[in-house]
């Protein structure tokens, strides 16, 4: 395994409000390998999700192929938030207190790779993690009206 593109979104209804994530994760080839999605809780914003999502692929990565994999492997990671693409490529500052420890823990996580490179794509090519993010949410809300 040399590369794994792995796409990443988060989301939230309310913007603070009900948030989810979803990641796939992807070959070189572009066939999808994995997926996931995942509520995150009541009260995070749009980009407060899109950082736990990158932070969960990530980790999820590590989890699944080992820490000496991910020392070998160059993992391209595309989202369609421009927020957080540049300011993990340092074109923006990171003014939200509550999207510096987030940042903090992304950066400390790429460490554990060979390279990390963060890619901005349109939204129409980050259909299915979207799709993920909206699956965690509506699930959430049939189970809510069930209660």
């Amino acid at each position: 395994m040399k590369k794994i593109i792995i796409y990443t979104d988060g989301g939230s209804r309310g913007n603070p409000g009900p948030s989810a994530l979803g990641v796939v994760f992807c070959n070189q080839r572009g066939q999808k390998i994995k997926e996931y999605s995942e509520y995150l809780g009541q009260a995070l914003t749009n980009n407060e999700a899109e950082y736990q999502a990158v932070i969960f692929a990530l980790k999820k990565f590590k989890a699944l192929f080992g820490k000496k994999l991910a020392k070998n492997t160059e993992i391209e990671l595309k989202s369609d938030s421009e927020l957080l693409i540049k300011q993990l490529n340092s074109k923006y500052k990171i003014l939200d207190s509550k999207i510096q420890p987030l940042f903090l823990k992304v950066w400390n996580l790429k460490i554990d790779f060979k390279k990390v490179k963060l890619t901005l794509i349109p939204r129409e090519k980050n259909k299915e993690a979207d799709q993920l993010v909206n699956e965690a949410l509506n699930s959430l809300e049939k189970t809510q009206r069930l209660i």
